[in-house]
């Protein structure tokens, strides 16, 4: 299946955007062992009883980490079914569903914590995602989203990072609709945490 990520403008058939078929499910083990997100876990900082949304679960990854963490309930959304099975392996008592950024299909003000962790550089919208996430955080909760880059990246994670005009566009948008927000290089990610007034 094709996408235009908001990025490019351009139509990709990367099994990284939708994973399908074996070339989807390969591209989900390289996620589930080069994607490193414990620091992502701890800037997220759950505390106990928060209901969390993942956007983009993929494989599975940090959905199991979140499962450990004392959330009250771990969810996530991602618009492919196979990342869905691969996922629910690693975290059965998560409520994981197919949708997108700009669709999660969640109630308004559901959660206290939204993470996204190396995927917005692929939503086909990133206003109407990052006004989902806005919908779907309640007052006073909290979103990271992380990409590509950091401190210590490697070389394949320098070769994805977004450029700087991308990386201030997520800036910009990000305080049209939510306050606090901070940009920091953990080791080998970019992360922007964001408040919801």
């Amino acid at each position: 299946m094709e996408t235009r990520p908001w990025t490019s403008g351009e139509p990709t058939r990367s099994p990284f955007v939708l994973p399908s078929g074996l070339r989807g499910r390969l591209a989900g083990c390289v996620m589930f062992w080069t994607n490193r997100q414990d620091e992502v876990v701890a800037l997220l900082g759950v505390r106990p009883g928060e209901d969390v949304l993942e956007i983009g679960y993929g494989p599975g990854a940090m959905i199991r980490r979140l499962a450990g963490t004392p959330a009250g309930r771990v969810c996530g959304v991602d618009p492919s079914p196979e990342m869905r099975k691969m996922a629910r392996r690693h975290a059965p008592r998560a409520d994981l569903r197919l949708g997108t950024a700009a669709d999660t299909g969640f109630g308004d003000a559901e959660f206290d914590c939204v993470v996204s962790v190396n995927n917005v550089g692929i939503w086909p919208d990133l206003e109407a995602g990052l006004d989902e996430l806005r919908r779907v955080t309640r007052p006073g909760g909290r979103v990271v989203i992380a990409s590509h880059g950091g401190r210590r990246s490697t070389m394949l994670a320098r070769r994805l990072a977004l450029p700087d005009d991308k990386l201030d566009r997520i800036a910009h948008e990000l305080r049209r609709r939510f306050s606090g927000v901070t940009r920091r290089d953990l080791s080998d990610l970019t992360t922007f945490t964001a408040h919801r007034r």
